[in-house]
């Protein structure tokens, strides 16, 4: 007999975070804000001197300026639901908040990836044709790709969040998780998922393994024509143009396969650990990677860091 004709439809969900450590709960909750905090003003920093800056009017700071704005919109449609989390045991959600939770972390996620494939690219165009640079990567060239990053990434969140808001929930609400992660919520589905999962699947194909095999591919030729240059310091100086990319982009895939690629625990004793392991995992994707790009943008790029010292000095 189907579940859902047994029990009452889900109108809401509790959220159980680290309620099972309460001692953890209160270093977290300091822990977090303190980095929720620093990541609206590194990337609101980062945003002004690419907006203010007329030096940094370029493809690549634009693009930049582009994923700043977008950690702080990942960041910020999570981490406050976090915070409170923390505060407040069992925290309850409404469906209606789950799903718009969901949708754009979703939406975010996807949209970086995206992202950091154009980022690829216009160092790809940067390096190995640096005099067609100008005509290849002009205004009318990279305003259409960020764009279509946010685009397909916003798409991509309402085929997900739809889907998987439509399946009925029935009998058991209660999220292990901060948040409405989608996988989470989709373990309290009283339905056959299998479509969601399929979905998913390919989505993952599209925003995650097609951005890094194009990434991959854009620097095994940004090494190959960094090697045939003849003096050391044009090596030197081509590269630190795309190591701060390149740190951004390990970082935040390194940090997906870890996620996701690391074998799961058959040890039922070992189950609450490695829920716990999962949670701390998640939150370190969710706020310590966009925490990290402003300060490696600033720290590896001559010119943002000149552009810093200017709207200080001001």
């Amino acid at each position: 007999m189907d579940r859902s004709n047994q029990t009452s439809p889900v109108v809401g969900f509790i959220l159980l975070g680290l309620s099972a450590h309460p001692k953890l709960e209160k270093m977290f909750f300091v822990l977090i804000l303190l980095m929720y905090l620093v990541i609206l003003l590194g990337n609101g920093v980062l945003i002004l001197v690419t907006i203010l800056d007329f030096r940094l009017h370029m493809p690549m700071y634009f693009f930049l300026g582009n994923l700043s704005f977008l950690d702080i919109c990942y960041t910020t449609s999570s981490v406050p639901l976090i915070l409170d989390s923390f505060l407040t045991p069992r925290k309850t959600i409404s469906f209606s908040t789950c799903a718009v939770q969901m949708f754009l972390s979703f939406a975010m996620g996807a949209t970086e990836c995206v992202l950091l494939g154009m980022m690829a690219f216009d160092r790809y165009v940067a390096v190995c044709n640096p005099l067609r640079y100008p005509v290849v990567m002009s205004k009318a060239a990279y305003m259409p790709m960020a764009a279509s990053s946010w685009a397909a990434g916003i798409t991509n969140s309402v085929v997900q969040t739809s889907q998987a808001m439509r399946v009925p929930f029935c009998g058991d609400n209660v999220i292990n998780h901060f948040t409405c992660e989608i996988l989470a919520v989709l373990k309290l589905a009283c339905a056959d998922i299998s479509i969601n999962v399929i979905s998913m699947v390919v989505a993952n194909v599209i925003f995650l393994g097609a951005p890094v095999l194009f990434i991959f591919v854009s620097y095994v030729f940004i090494i190959a024509t960094i090697l045939r240059i003849p003096s050391t310091e044009g090596r030197k100086k081509a590269f630190s143009t795309c190591s701060a990319h390149l740190t951004v982009v390990v970082v935040f895939y390194g940090t997906i396969l870890f996620m996701y690629g690391k074998p799961k625990s058959r040890d039922p004793l070992g189950a609450d650990k490695q829920d716990l392991s999962d949670k701390l995992t998640s939150l370190f994707y969710g706020v310590v990677t966009p925490m990290l790009n402003p300060i490696i943008y600033s720290l590896r790029n001559k010119d943002v860091k000149a552009a810093m010292k200017n709207l200080v000095c001001q």
